[in-house]
């Protein structure tokens, strides 16, 4: 299994969740509300957040556990309806899951997810 990881820009987000909707096997995401600073430090971004002196940008977390197989087809789609052309469209990030294991159940692997 993999987690995927990816920090998208707003606005992006019902349209790369409508893409992936058709994605069969995938069992959910989960979404945060983030901000932070690239390379370009946020200097000339139109809705920065300035706290404490330090500007950030605004964008969406997104969480999601699969199987290994789904990977390429989910990191595709992110890829292609997140995309603007313009700087700080975001990442997507791949790391490995050793286990994952349901609370209510105990569930353990792939059913788990």
């Amino acid at each position: 299994m993999k987690e995927i990881l990816a920090f998208i820009k707003p606005h992006k987000l019902s349209k790369v969740t409508l893409a992936l909707h058709s994605v069969e096997g995938l069992t959910g995401m989960s979404v945060t509300d983030v901000r932070g600073f690239g390379r370009g430090r946020a200097k000339d971004a139109p809705h920065r957040v300035v706290e404490d002196l330090v500007d950030y940008i605004p964008h969406i977390k997104i969480e999601i556990i699969c199987e290994d197989h789904l990977v390429d087809e989910v990191i595709d789609i992110i890829e292609k309806e997140a995309q603007t052309g313009l700087r700080g469209d975001g990442k997507i990030y791949i790391i490995p899951v050793e286990e994952a294991i349901r609370i209510q159940t105990g569930e353990r692997g792939k059913t788990a997810v």
